[in-house]
């Protein structure tokens, strides 16, 4: 199903096509639609890098001597003796009308109140916040590492950390201490901020006491800054004081005290490649991967996405993508603050106390433009939802979507339910690279189950098993040229083995992304899931080692098995096997056991949507657990298409699996 552009449409020239029109009128470049302008991208991929830099006026004090000088995958290199700031680039925004920040928790919401914070006011705070900071003996590639929700002092405190050129790194307030420490330990921050809790769905998450062990955790952090967000979000039994932990050494400060400071700290310039933040994307075995991307990349790519392919115009625009913070699409809201938007920010859930909040929230923000997870938006269509009966939508020209394949009922939902003819802004990403692989521009037709488009600057190809491009053929999504915002490093490793084996192992120089690609003969795009065993629950990845760390630390289990299965257009299902001790039995506490377990120690995000007990878990002769095996045989193919017997050392354990599959598929 195509729905053409009528109700709410957005305006009649996309920025995608006034950027064709100003390169045909400053380069004499002629390019009759998008799929010209993307072939040219990537065809002439320096020319078009440096047709961004002129678009968006980035400002350098020293020139560069090249766009690319080494195209080479990984290993690039973008604009030498470049320097930037991505926290300085909002400067020129300082004079701006209009709120840079629009802010509600479920506390403001129930109110219908909002936090509002114009530009001049948010770069003040980011100067004294800075200021603050250095003072604090935080300097040029200090790790700064906050477990904060998704309030503003978050992103002030980001920028902040950018304007010194320190190195930031975020979780959320719903990881465990062991997942947060996994993650914050390898990189040895010198500042924690932290916030005393949340509130979500009602229910209040005191962290001060996670905050105290996590300290215990992490030996390279000398200061804490705590967030109070407790109160302000409405939780009761307040005031929450937050006393130093026991034998900690460290000193204690509060977020007021850094933005009491009367100094005030601008950005300073920074070499392109400066490391902007530390980001994790976990794989199936060992420690999450701590994935370093750096200012220039970032600032290009992000104001790039922005800009053409979610079509923001400041001063028309009003952006809110529901997040958390342990999500990269936090990083995507913060960067919109590029492009001059306001950004509407809202701490809780969407679906509290009423299934619409959210949309009452855009409704009383003015929102024009709402993302969330294609989870978010299947639970409206599910629960019977419709905005366009219960709420203004006249403000709304689009809506954005990721995390995972959105259905083809979802966007007829969102025709049908929110109006007729809405901009379905569908995207395909990653962590990994910060920045959209897949995305779109008001100007193509949406076609129900699609993305529009393959992005710009972005050489993806879906390759077969031989390394070819196919077209209207399921294949690995794979990208042959670099983009800036790719991974500058891993953290702390060394000879680059972990960065090397995660994206280039496959197809080498070749990034694979990980994910099963088909591009349509008409140029659309359709994602049908994860090709690896990495977790993927609605744009939260979680490496397998992690899950199993927390479930097999139960006496009960001693061994385990999961995997993610995403089915286009339908939902997720992600089951977890377990081996428990002789004689015991899976039964309804043991389970419940399982579940809080990893709700306490991860997220509750990965609970697992069943439990089962198995004999054993299928293994190769190395001892590796057969994840991607038992994936595709879940997702309906053939025991000897997926799995080499003689590979194995316990090939009778699929026996199991090969009928559960049979049962499921039946």
């Amino acid at each position: 199903m195509t729905m053409p552009p009528t109700e709410n449409a957005p305006p009649p020239v996309a920025n995608t096509v006034r950027l064709r029109e100003w390169l045909a009128r400053t380069r004499g470049v002629q390019l009759a639609d998008y799929e010209a302008l993307r072939r040219w991208s990537v065809e002439h991929l320096a020319d078009f890098w440096q047709a961004m830099w002129e678009w968006f006026r980035i400002e350098s004090p020293t020139a560069y001597t090249a766009v690319l000088s080494n195209a080479a995958m990984p290993g690039a290199r973008w604009f030498e003796g470049a320097q930037v700031n991505y926290a300085g680039h909002l400067q020129r925004y300082r004079a701006s009308a209009g709120p840079a920040l629009l802010f509600r928790n479920e506390r403001l919401q129930r109110e219908n109140a909002s936090r509002e914070i114009g530009w001049p006011e948010l770069l003040d705070q980011v100067a004294a916040c800075a200021a603050a900071l250095r003072a604090l003996g935080v300097q040029r590639g200090d790790r700064v590492a906050a477990y904060l929700p998704n309030v503003p002092e978050t992103m002030v405190a980001f920028l902040a950390c950018a304007s010194l050129g320190a190195v930031w790194s975020l979780t959320a307030p719903d990881m465990g201490v062991g997942t947060v420490r996994d993650r914050f330990r390898q990189i040895e921050p010198t500042v924690l901020i932290a916030c005393d809790g949340s509130v979500y769905g009602g229910k209040v998450n005191d962290r001060r006491a996670l905050v105290a062990e996590l300290l215990g955790e992490l030996p390279s952090v000398h200061t804490l800054v705590m967030v109070p967000c407790l109160q302000d979000a409405g939780a009761p039994g307040g005031p929450f004081v937050m006393l130093p932990p026991w034998g900690w050494a460290g000193r204690m400060t509060t977020y007021a005290a850094l933005l009491a400071t009367a100094d005030r700290v601008t950005p300073e310039p920074l070499p392109f490649d400066h490391p902007l933040w530390v980001v994790y994307s976990s794989g199936t075995t060992g420690l999450p991967k701590p994935i370093v991307h750096g200012h220039g990349g970032v600032l290009l790519e992000m104001l790039k996405n922005q800009v053409f392919h979610l079509d923001m115009q400041p001063g028309r625009d009003r952006f809110h993508w529901y997040s958390s913070t342990g999500w990269v699409m936090w990083n995507l809201v913060v960067s919109t603050l590029l492009s001059g938007t306001t950004v509407c920010v809202y701490d809780g859930h969407p679906s509290y106390p009423e299934p619409d909040t959210l949309w009452r929230y855009a409704e009383q923000t003015q929102v024009t433009f709402l993302g969330a997870g294609a989870a978010y938006f299947s639970g409206c269509l599910k629960a019977g939802v419709s905005p366009r009966r219960s709420t203004d939508v006249s403000r709304l020209r689009a809506l954005g979507s990721t995390g995972s394949p959105l259905p083809v009922e979802a966007y007829e939902w969102g025709w049908r339910e929110v109006s007729e003819g809405i901009w379905w802004a569908v995207i395909c990403g990653g962590t990994d690279f910060a920045s959209a692989f897949l995305a779109g521009t008001p100007e193509l037709p949406t076609v129900a189950g699609e993305m529009q488009a393959r992005c710009l600057g972005a050489d993806v190809h879906a390759w077969d098993e031989q390394g070819r491009p196919v077209i209207d053929a399921v294949g690995e999504l794979v990208c042959t040229q670099p983009m800036p915002s790719m991974p500058l490093y891993f953290w702390n490793d060394p000879g680059h083995q972990r960065y090397l084996s995660s994206y280039f192992d496959m197809y080498p120089g070749v990034w694979r992304h990980g994910d099963w690609l088909r591009v349509t003969p008409s140029g659309g795009a359709i994602v049908y899931g994860r090709s690896d065993a990495t977790l993927n629950r609605h744009g939260h990845r979680l490496g397998t080692a992690e899950l199993y760390a927390a479930v097999e630390a139960l006496p009960e289990v001693i061994d385990s098995l999961v995997v993610d299965i995403e089915y286009l257009g339908r939902p997720a299902f992600m089951p977890l096997f377990v081996v428990l001790r002789e004689g015991l039995g899976l039964d309804e506490p043991l389970q419940s056991a399982i579940r809080q377990r990893i709700r306490e120690t991860l997220s509750p995000r990965f609970v697992p949507d069943t439990i089962e007990q198995v004999a054993e878990v299928p293994r190769t002769l190395t001892g590796k657990k057969q994840e991607l095996p038992v994936k595709k045989l879940l997702l309906g193919r053939a025991l000897a298409d997926v799995v080499n017997k003689d590979a194995c050392a316990n090939p009778q354990a699929f026996e199991w699996f090969e009928a559960y599959a049979a049962r499921r598929a039946g």
